[in-house]
């Protein structure tokens, strides 16, 4: 593997940290989606855009990555991203949980097909409620 999906997976984290959404959104491929434990199945670009909508800040802390380890060329990369998120809502309360991002990327490709959410999303619909859930 080289290392551009790590590249691109750790410039996706820090426009995250910057509530950068159209840096975001550059991450992936035009055509990109993200699986989203609260929002569902969505293009990147509408799910970075509602994110947006409902945060006034983001606190990103990295805690580890982790690179796929297939050997073949023709293969799919993916790159996991396991980190804390301490998340502001517009509305002035804050969040904060361990997630894991799973991101896929194209063979030779520097940017990401697909990624997929994954944390545990009781403790935070006890926080928030379902007011971010798909409408």
């Amino acid at each position: 593997m080289t290392t551009q999906p790590l590249d691109t997976v750790r410039t996706y984290l820090a426009h995250l940290h910057a509530s950068n959404t159209e840096g975001l959104i550059a991450c992936f491929e035009a055509d990109g989606q993200v699986h989203s434990p609260f929002l569902g199945t969505m293009r990147a670009s509408d799910f970075f855009r509602k994110l947006a909508q409902a945060s006034s800040g983001s606190v990103i802390t990295l805690l580890d990555v982790f690179a796929s380890t297939k050997s073949t060329p023709q293969d799919a990369v993916r790159v996991a991203a396991y980190f804390r998120y301490d998340w502001t809502l517009n509305d002035g309360r804050e969040v904060s949980f361990t997630c894991v991002d799973v991101f896929t990327f194209d063979a030779g490709s520097p940017r990401i097909r697909d990624m997929n959410i994954v944390y545990d999303t009781h403790p935070l619909r006890e926080q928030v409620g379902d007011k971010y859930a798909p409408d």
